[in-house]
């Protein structure tokens, strides 16, 4: 009993992997976000508990193709050998019966429980980057994580139809702040992943390009960012507790893609990849907080 108890226990773990469940976290997170923006008041918290578990089933569907689509590229790469479509422990029939379920079940849960608006932006948001993204861009130009970024930055979006059944101007300043944050992200990653990258056949930017162009790129999407950062404030969606907060943040940042162009090391690739996850939470949490402030003031 007990080494049938650890055997689904591994498969369920191998299964949750392929969900990617860090990158699903933040993503959904964005999304909550812009689903408490959507509304001078409290939203109704049954439409959020409905549209976040919507959302999250969508996303962790979209991320195991992902993972289907890309097992030959990810068992060449160390980065994500370990994966379990990568080494094959789990087949793609199971995948795609895994996606199916997760997917299939977001999408009902958001059609019924939350609005139709919502299931097919999601929706849309899942062929964007298990089908676009994965597919037809990230095999075959280097501008991949920039075109493909869109379905990426589409969480706030998504929150905010949730709760509105709108999407206004707002919910996509939301969208274009972390739509020009992802380049410089994931350009982080695959400069101290450069071998990786290469070995994987995929053409990302360092590889095609060269590690000094693409510290250039990293540095111009940062000034880029910053700018676009202090849209809420400027069209009056937020307020100065927030245009400090995108300021600092958006310094810490550019500090990092300065220094990354300057001197360049592996490891300060690293920190700058590491702080852009932690940069984006922090953003999006000083726009909650200043909306809360607004509203007790």
């Amino acid at each position: 009993m007990s080494t049938a108890v650890a055997s689904s226990s591994g498969l369920l773990r191998q299964y949750l992997v392929l969900t990617k469940p860090r990158v699903t976290q933040l993503a959904v997170f964005c999304a909550v976000i812009g689903m408490f923006l959507a509304t001078p008041g409290v939203p109704p918290m049954d439409r959020v508990v409905f549209a976040t578990l919507g959302i999250w089933l969508l996303a962790a569907a979209a991320f195991a193709i992902n993972c289907l689509i890309e097992q030959e590229v990810d068992a060449r790469m160390t980065r994500t050998a370990r994966r379990a479509t990568a080494q094959g422990t789990i087949s793609s029939t199971q995948v795609l019966g895994l996606s199916g379920l997760l997917g299939g079940a977001g999408m009902l849960v958001l059609y019924h429980l939350v609005n139709p608006l919502t299931m097919w932006l999601t929706f849309a948001t899942f062929v964007g980057y298990a089908i676009i993204y994965t597919v037809i861009l990230k095999p075959r130009t280097p501008q991949n994580i920039v075109i493909g970024g869109l379905s990426g930055a589409m969480p706030p979006a998504l929150g905010w139809a949730a709760v509105a059944n709108a999407v206004p101007a707002e919910a996509w300043a939301l969208v274009l702040i972390i739509f020009i944050w992802t380049p410089p992200h994931f350009w982080a990653l695959a400069l101290y992943r450069t071998n990786d990258y290469a070995k994987s056949g995929l053409p990302m930017l360092p590889v095609t390009h060269g590690r000094a162009f693409t510290q250039l790129q990293i540095l111009l999407y940062s000034v880029a960012l910053l700018g676009c950062t202090i849209i809420p404030y400027a069209i009056r969606m937020s307020g100065l507790v927030y245009l400090a907060s995108a300021l600092v943040l958006g310094g810490m940042f550019l500090s990092y893609a300065w220094r990354l162009y300057r001197h360049y090391s592996d490891e300060l690739a690293r920190r700058m990849f590491r702080f852009s996850i932690l940069y984006l939470s922090l953003l999006f949490a000083a726009l909650l907080v200043d909306h809360w402030i607004g509203l007790l003031a």
